[in-house]
């Protein structure tokens, strides 16, 4: 399977977190739709950053350098979740509040309906830069 069809994979069950999580801070908790598409995308982000470590980029593992091959491994994993976090959180987060903010807000769109399209549209960004600067060879 193809690096971009895992990645698909991936996101489909990040999708699902995300819509599961955000309709339940709306519906259960309360929540207005801006606080829970903020938590709801950083939900997913944590379910695809282990799932790609774990098998989308599994043949990018972090180097192992200097006398503490563990330590080293920790470290670069860390790092790499990081970068992850922060790259996709700028595209997934600022991305799904602007595009929620005009489908559901401005438009009336309905909830999922909003959260889809603005994960659709964002895809491509995310993987690109999990490519090039996260999952690093």
């Amino acid at each position: 399977m193809s690096r971009a069809a895992r990645f698909v994979w991936v996101g489909a069950g990040g999708f699902v977190v995300h819509a599961a999580t955000l309709q339940g801070l709306v519906s259960l908790a309360g929540f207005g739709y801006p606080a829970a598409t903020a938590l709801a995308v950083e939900a997913s982000i944590l379910h695809n950053f282990l799932w790609h470590e774990g098998w989308t980029w599994a043949d990018r593992g972090a180097p192992r350098v200097g006398l503490a091959p563990e330590t080293s491994v920790r470290a670069k994993r860390w790092a790499r979740f990081l970068r992850f976090n922060g790259l996709t959180a700028v595209v997934s987060i600022g991305g799904n509040m602007a595009l929620m903010a005009l489908l559901v807000g401005v438009l009336h769109a309905p909830l999922l309906v909003g959260m889809a399209v603005s994960v659709a549209a964002l895809s491509a960004i995310n993987f690109t830069c999990a490519d090039r600067f996260v999952f690093t060879r």
